[in-house]
């Protein structure tokens, strides 16, 4: 495990059973990050909330899914489904909860392939992991880009999207169930934007502090433009919310043997990841150290 606080000046980490260089999965953390990618390629007028798929993947003869907007993409309110359909994704779903194995692997040829005959319901919010594969895709296709190479080009070189098992090297933890098994890298090209990045602690305390200082590229993904369930608001991936009696901007994430949780409290100005090689959630952990570290009145952090 591995966990990072951060003020606009400073950050601290420390790390239990690891190094400050090994990197994590951050399953769905991964959004929040796409998130901003995006919200930074409208910032700088390369696509627009109108954008479509269709303009930027190809996509021709596809159906439905070639008119979806990016905007809506990016709030969870594109009418997409929560995955790509088909029983290829349902067969492997089954041989990771028996044999640990990774459930994607898709190249993005694949995906779009599997986009072909998918149905778009409603706008009402439904999260969608195939919505933001498709959104982080299509926001590098506009910059000419693949989506690894403008992830590092927009946020630098800690971050990485590792399309096969071989990629890995030491530095690359190797994840846990919940019961302790371990299980295969979640590894693919058409994963990366959703749940397929990789980074270390330090990389994603420096994230933290960009934030709260305003300089991290597309910050404008955190600020909330539509309601996402009761009481709960959503930017472009992230989430705010009440907790408590503060206002909380966050996302979370798991693989099969990962689990992530990234939270911000803007007002006080202090930000929380915490990062576990084994699949069990660390959400509620996060929440309770930024709350503590607000009620301190951040001294820590000074």
């Amino acid at each position: 495990m591995a966990i990072a606080v951060a003020s606009p000046q400073r950050v601290f980490v420390a790390t239990a059973g690891t190094e400050v260089k090994d990197t994590f999965e951050i399953g769905s953390v991964s959004k929040a990050l796409t998130g901003m990618l995006y919200s930074d390629a409208l910032q700088r007028g390369v696509v627009s909330p109108k954008t479509t798929l269709g303009d930027l993947l190809p996509l021709n003869g596809f159906g439905p899914v070639a008119a979806v907007p990016l905007g809506s993409l990016a709030v969870h309110g594109s009418g997409l489904p929560r995955l790509a359909p088909g029983m290829p994704v349902l067969r492997r779903s089954l041989a990771f909860s028996i044999r640990g194995e990774n459930p994607y692997g898709e190249t993005l040829a694949e995906l779009l392939e599997q986009t072909r005959d998918v149905r778009v319901g409603s706008t009402r919010p439904r999260y969608s992991n195939l919505g933001f594969q498709l959104l982080g895709h299509a926001t590098a296709s506009a910059d000419g880009r693949k989506y690894g190479r403008l992830l590092r080009e927009v946020f630098g070189p800690g971050y990485w999207t590792p399309s096969r098992q071989d990629d890995l090297d030491d530095a690359d933890l190797r994840g846990t169930s919940r019961l302790g098994r371990l299980v295969q890298p979640w590894v693919g090209e058409a994963l990366a934007p959703a749940g397929g990045i990789r980074a270390n602690i330090g990389t994603i305390g420096d994230l933290l502090r960009s934030i709260l200082d305003h300089t991290a590229p597309g910050v404008t993904a955190l600020e909330p433009v539509a309601d996402f369930s009761s009481r709960v608001r959503i930017g472009a991936a992230w989430i705010t919310m009440p907790y408590r009696s503060r206002t909380i901007t966050w996302h979370n994430g798991a693989t099969g043997g990962f689990s992530s949780w990234i939270g911000i409290d803007r007002e006080a100005r202090i930000g929380v990841a915490v990062l576990s090689a084994r699949h069990a959630a660390v959400d509620r952990p996060g929440f309770r150290l930024l709350e503590e570290l607000v009620a301190s009145g951040s001294a820590v952090l000074d």
